[in-house]
């Protein structure tokens, strides 16, 4: 369906989407210049290693994001016209890229987990029917969706953009698989935080572990970013769901700001910070083995040098 106007009533839809671009336009922005950024490290820790579920994940995660925010951003720029039914094909894409990469972003902390927990059995069997249990959950919402949703292009004073309109109650639908997905980040930090303190304990006892200690530390200190950027964005999610002054007005600038603020938090969250999950520790692994390489190193001169001291004492 199209719908063209020029009636100025229409002006704060227009400048809604017009605000709204702005946001994720930083987004995409931001994914790119961060996947600019560890591309140097991309290419020496993840392609030119033995591939693993890890190296595909990371990909996965890493270029799934860019195109997830190349899709919000041509479907937003009201210079770009599309007509509606692109717009629900990009839409669906968009949802289930979402749905897949929440899936990936679970398999890497369950692989941080089942390690931290030294490959117990139990922990891996609980996080494995957890996981079964919220994407499962996770997919039939995308499904529903799917098959409840129309989009719709607009022609506004000369503008274009497409709406899609959702199936009613999608507030509760959507609340369902946000307060699933809380629950998970919160049980996986306590999981994750427990297990280090009970480690350190131990370290503290038997007054070893240097490596065990600092392998601990950087799973940790990612494990914790990644931990505060979902907050933060479970907080704006929070703010716009209940606020009843957004909901009555999502047009409105400040509403478009906290959207806005959120989309960028989310894409943050899942795209930058989500592959960093294992980059990080690939770089760690990298250091100590170079740290290794070189105390070898100098081990071998030192013993090649004693060994030519004794031969010309000798002489």
């Amino acid at each position: 369906m199209i719908i063209v106007s020029n009636d100025p009533t229409w002006w704060p839809v227009i400048n809604a989407y017009r605000v709204s671009s702005y946001f994720l336009v930083a987004a995409f922005v931001g994914v790119v210049y961060d996947w600019a950024l560890t591309f140097g490290q991309e290419v020496e820790l993840v392609w030119r290693q033995r591939w693993s579920l890890m190296t595909v994940l990371y990909l996965s995660v890493r270029y799934f994001g860019i195109l997830f925010a190349a899709l919000n951003l041509l479907d937003s720029v009201p210079t770009i016209s599309l007509t509606d039914t692109v717009s629900w094909i990009m839409s669906v894409i968009c949802s289930w890229t979402y749905v897949l990469v929440f899936a990936m972003l679970w398999v890497i902390m369950i692989t941080r987990l089942h390690a931290m927990y030294q490959q117990s059995r139990k922990i891996l069997i609980f996080l494995i029917v957890a996981f079964l249990a919220d994407n499962i959950f996770n997919g039939v919402i995308a499904v529903l969706t799917a098959m409840h949703t129309l989009g719709e292009e607009l022609i506004l004073s000369g503008t274009y953009q497409c709406t899609i309109s959702y199936m009613e109650g999608k507030l509760l639908l959507y609340s369902i698989p946000w307060i699933l997905g809380v629950v998970w980040e919160v049980l996986a930090l306590c999981l994750a935080i427990w297990i280090v303190i009970k480690h350190f304990r131990e370290l503290r006892q038997h007054s070893t572990g240097g490596i065990f200690k600092d392998c601990f530390m950087v799973l940790m200190q990612t494990h914790i970013f990644y931990f505060a950027s979902f907050a933060a964005v479970s907080c704006f999610q929070l703010i716009i769901n209940l606020s009843p002054t957004l909901s009555a007005d999502p047009s409105s600038m400040e509403a478009q700001i906290y959207y806005g603020i959120l989309q960028i938090l989310d894409v943050v969250q899942s795209f930058v910070l989500g592959p960093r999950l294992i980059l990080g520790i690939r770089e760690y692994h990298a250091k100590l083995v170079a740290d290794s390489d070189a105390a070898t190193c100098m081990t071998s001169v030192a013993f090649q040098e004693r060994v030519h001291i004794s031969t010309g004492s000798s002489v």
